[in-house]
């Protein structure tokens, strides 16, 4: 007998809904995944507040998932806020907003701060499903636009998690006003990112890893640039494999381009052209730090991540 749920993931940049039948075997079976830029961080890293206009965009996006919801005969779910809400001093009224429209769907229902290391291993229990065991342990990386989550294990479990204070809209609102960025901004930002990264190397055991996950919208438009295609397919992007050869690559053009040529690739979402330069940034590092600490030498990009492990955790 299968379950419906419903899971939303609401970030600093995006906000996504998951629909799925979740069987006896604990296995999802997809009905409907759905994204929208609603940039809910934006200025909280500068103002420590959420902008009312921010709110709003949230509301409607969410407005729209509640009624796809209701149409599918969602009977449990469960919506999980992370970077962004945990810093903003008026999250209250964005939990009152989160109220009003999931409990048009179940009584009750509301968004839920969750701790950064409970993101890690939602992100982890989501990202390595579909992988053999026999290529752990794994790496798992959420790059994430307010914080970045590192969480290593294997078919035993996580043996390690960590929530890095930084993102690719946190990284480029504080160091890349330039259009494209100069080379100071680029500098800035690769020492603000390595800065932010060195406690999560420190507490997370890296080096006993053989392969790296990569989820998230960063690390999937990076592997959509990568093979060239005309538009966005998720199909062709999950458990893609780059070099960290072509991921520099690919990075280093990202970061170098115009908000136009951004724009102007075929796979870039939108809301992703003005911060992706941010997000390559941090990729770089990450790649520079897991090659010297576990001399891993590819990516792999996964489209299942934290909302995999949400809805899974509903039953």
């Amino acid at each position: 007998m299968s379950e419906r749920v419903a899971a939303v993931d609401c970030g600093t940049n995006s906000l996504r809904l998951l629909i799925a039948d979740v069987g006896a075997d604990g296995r999802l079976v997809d009905l409907h995944r759905e994204m929208r830029i609603v940039r809910l961080g934006q200025g909280v890293d500068a103002n420590g507040a959420f902008a009312p206009e921010a709110i709003e965009r949230t509301r409607a996006a969410l407005a729209d998932y509640a009624a796809t919801m209701r149409e599918h005969g969602v009977t449990k779910l469960r919506m999980v806020a992370t970077s962004a809400t945990r810093d903003a001093a008026n999250r209250d009224d964005f939990f009152a907003m989160t109220r009003a429209e999931l409990g048009t769907v179940v009584a009750g229902a509301q968004a839920e701060v969750i701790t950064g290391d409970e993101e890690a291993r939602l992100s982890f229990t989501g990202a390595i499903g579909e992988l053999s065991t026999a290529e752990g342990p794994f790496v798992v990386v959420d790059l994430g636009g307010g914080s970045t989550e590192l969480v290593v294990g294997g078919e035993d479990g996580v043996h390690g998690a960590f929530s890095a204070d930084i993102g690719c809209v946190r990284v480029t609102e504080r160091c890349l006003p330039g259009n494209p960025p100069t080379d100071d901004q680029v500098a800035a930002a690769r020492e603000f990112a390595s800065t932010r990264l060195a406690e999560a190397f420190t507490r997370v055991p890296v080096e006993q890893t053989h392969t790296w996950v990569g989820v998230a919208g960063t690390m999937t438009t990076i592997a959509a640039v990568a093979a060239d295609l005309p538009e966005y397919d998720a199909s062709r992007v999950h458990l893609s494999r780059l070099s960290l050869g072509r991921l520099r690559a690919v990075c280093d053009r990202l970061i170098g381009m115009n908000h136009d040529e951004r724009a102007a690739l075929g796979p870039m979402h939108p809301g992703r052209v003005d911060v992706i330069g941010g997000g390559a940034v941090i990729a770089e590092v990450l790649a520079d730090e897991l090659s010297r600490r576990a001399g891993i030498s590819e990516l792999v990009v996964s489209e299942h991540d934290i909302l995999d492990g949400i809805a899974l955790s509903i039953v």
